[in-house]
């Protein structure tokens, strides 16, 4: 005898008809997708969106394409597909060129299709399940190339000593100038128009 849960299933799904995007949990819950940024999760999205059963290996992440998608900035759109490039979540079957080829993209936690025209060597180093052998790509970059290293106390040289005095030396002083001309103070000198008179 069926049961309750079989017969709704001939009903229907109980999902709004159309097609549907399959992201397993293993993507969603592997900590190389925890560490995505925003707009890489949003392309992973609009990339698996076009995965219809056989183009898996042909799909678009082209500026053009993705303005009708609502997608705006190319600075964006090329830094979210390198870090789902470096995440394994894709990977690049054809490099485009300009004026108008597009790049090809596959999802690596589908099987690829086996398409004409993908350029040499990139179906052999497609990797399936590829998301799943890197890092989280925000943990990395909290350390620097070189590792760790403390704030630096001294200079690079080493603690040097103030100079109290300049390196030559103390200067010496200046005399200071006379208060009076040379020739005497100006007030006991006659003046000159006293001189006239004599």
């Amino acid at each position: 005898m069926a049961n309750g849960r079989n017969r709704s299933r001939k009903k229907g799904s109980g999902r709004d008809p159309g097609g549907f995007v399959a992201l397993p949990w293993s993507v969603l819950d592997c900590p190389a997708f925890l560490g995505l940024s925003h707009p890489a999760r949003s392309l992973l999205l609009e990339l698996a969106r076009q995965f219809v059963f056989d183009n898996n290996g042909r799909l678009l992440a082209s500026a053009a394409y993705l303005a009708t998608r609502g997608w705006k900035s190319c600075d964006v759109i090329t830094r979210a597909k390198r870090e789902l490039i470096e995440a394994g979540f894709i990977h690049e079957m054809v490099k485009g060129h300009r004026p108008n080829k597009a790049s090809w993209y596959a999802l690596t936690w589908q099987t690829l299709d086996r398409l004409p025209g993908y350029d040499a060597g990139a179906a052999e180093s497609f990797q399936r399940g590829a998301y799943q052998h890197t890092q989280p790509l925000k943990n990395a970059l909290l350390t620097p190339a070189h590792g760790a290293s403390g704030p630096a106390v001294a200079p690079c040289r080493g603690a040097t000593h103030t100079l109290a005095a300049p390196s030559r030396g103390a200067v010496q002083g200046t005399k200071p100038a006379p208060l009076a001309p040379a020739r005497g103070n100006p007030l006991d000198m006659p003046s000159a128009g006293s001189q006239l008179h004599h």
